[in-house]
């Protein structure tokens, strides 16, 4: 009698596993991935409703079992990729930018640490040992405002909120949201502004007092989310704008400058647009230096003046002379 309460036992725990692999499966289907009848599935199915997995069945053609959402979260049957990949991200979510996802991501980690057999243990812990990150410290989101945001923007409802410009001034602002969309180290939401009739991109640790209104709205055409804000990013805060070509291409101009520093667009013949803002001219020629491509400055044209300016004090540092004045 053992052995036949562990066979079932695992074949339970297979059939949880199949269940969470895809959205639906037929009772034949079933039973021919665990090598039993259809009759023991439907009694492995009722088994796991008693434990409390809401397992749905749909009669008919293309009928059949899935996994629904429920009051308890099922244990997840991972296969070691799978288990691996878990445990490295929950690592790397242990850092992020969400307030309390830290915290949260440490705690999942321990209970996944605890039934992990010893050899993936070891090989997780070789790929953290063996990794850092260039990514500087980001500014925390909290994780409510972020579900509040996020239903917003599916149910299309408007959000009202008081926002923090650069002057440090703050406004009560009413948005039509769309998408948030993360650099990695900030948070941004794409929404049209109510007051201005446009689309504007706002910086979540910018936001107060935020609250989702009953007052719903019609979805409209908008900008593709993630090159709308990039393009905010990039440009909108700051002094100067430069638009520099590249003799490149413009995927290996991507992989040296991220999408939260400067946008990359494609032109002819081997080359590439750089669009990239900055303060301070001099720091914005560096640069572009510091790519070692050819370029050619488009505008503005006081970038030409500070690209010679930067190219006297190299040569006068390569040859020992005094730096040059400006």
């Amino acid at each position: 009698m053992r052995v036949t309460v562990e066979g079932t036992t695992e074949r339970v725990l297979r059939l949880l596993a199949l269940l969470q692999r895809r959205p639906s499966w037929t009772a034949g289907e079933l039973a021919a991935e665990l090598g039993v009848t259809d009759r023991s599935v439907r009694r492995d199915v009722q088994r796991l409703r008693t434990l409390g997995y809401p397992v749905h069945a749909t009669a008919g053609v293309g009928g059949g079992y899935q996994l629904g959402a429920g009051t308890r979260l099922p244990p997840l049957l991972l296969d070691d990729e799978e288990a691996i990949a878990t445990a490295v991200s929950l690592r790397l979510a242990s850092g992020g930018t969400v307030a309390g996802a830290g915290e949260a991501a440490l705690r999942a980690l321990a209970k996944l640490d605890q039934v992990m057999p010893a050899r993936l243990r070891a090989e997780v812990r070789a790929v953290h040992g063996a990794t850092e990150t260039l990514v500087g410290p980001g500014v925390e989101i909290d994780g409510e405002l972020l579900v509040t945001l996020a239903r917003a923007c599916r149910d299309a409802v408007r959000v009202r909120f008081r926002y923090a410009g650069r002057d440090g001034g703050e406004r009560e602002r009413t948005v039509e949201p769309v998408r948030m969309v993360t650099t990695g180290r900030r948070w941004y939401l794409m929404a049209r502004d109510v007051d201005r009739d446009d689309w504007r991109t706002f910086r979540l640790d910018r936001m107060r007092e935020v609250v989702a209104t009953t007052w719903r709205f019609r979805a409209r055409e908008h900008p593709d989310p993630v090159a709308y804000v990039q393009r905010s990013v990039t440009e909108a805060p700051y002094r100067y704008l430069a638009r520099v070509r590249l003799h490149a291409g413009p995927d290996r101009v991507r992989e040296l400058v991220p999408p939260q520093v400067g946008r990359v667009e494609d032109d002819r013949d081997g080359w590439c647009v750089l669009v990239v803002g900055g303060e301070n001219l001099d720091w914005l020629a560096a640069q572009v230096a510091r790519l070692g491509y050819e370029a050619e400055v488009l505008e503005p044209p006081e970038l030409r003046e500070a690209a010679a300016l930067l190219a006297r004090r190299l040569a006068a540092m390569a040859g020992g002379g005094a730096t040059a004045s400006p």
